[in-house]
């Protein structure tokens, strides 16, 4: 059995775990062209090595940050998401 430490409810079986994809740069919310929006959105690098990666523990809807290495598929750290990114996103502008 295979186990993912969660930053929130620590050692955890991987099957409680869905992967989100790699944590890359976001395009621009207001001036971000569709194209780049499409390649953020379905386009992974897809590194041979250590990566940074989203990952959502369902049972109790929490993302969090994994560094995996793809070449031996360990699990090197896992880390809340306010460590990379401190603050949120406005998708909307302020009013």
């Amino acid at each position: 059995m295979k186990i993912m430490n969660c930053p929130l409810n620590g050692p955890r079986n991987i099957s409680e775990f869905v992967w989100g994809g790699e944590v890359k740069a976001m395009p621009d919310p207001v001036s971000g062209s569709d194209d780049q929006w499409a390649e953020f959105v379905h386009l992974e690098d897809n590194v041979a090595g250590i990566v940074r990666e989203w990952w959502y523990h369902s049972a109790t809807s929490f993302w969090f940050i994994a560094e995996r290495n793809t070449l031996t598929d360990e699990i090197v750290r896992t880390y809340r998401a306010t460590e990379l990114f401190p603050t949120r996103v406005d998708f909307w502008g302020t009013p």
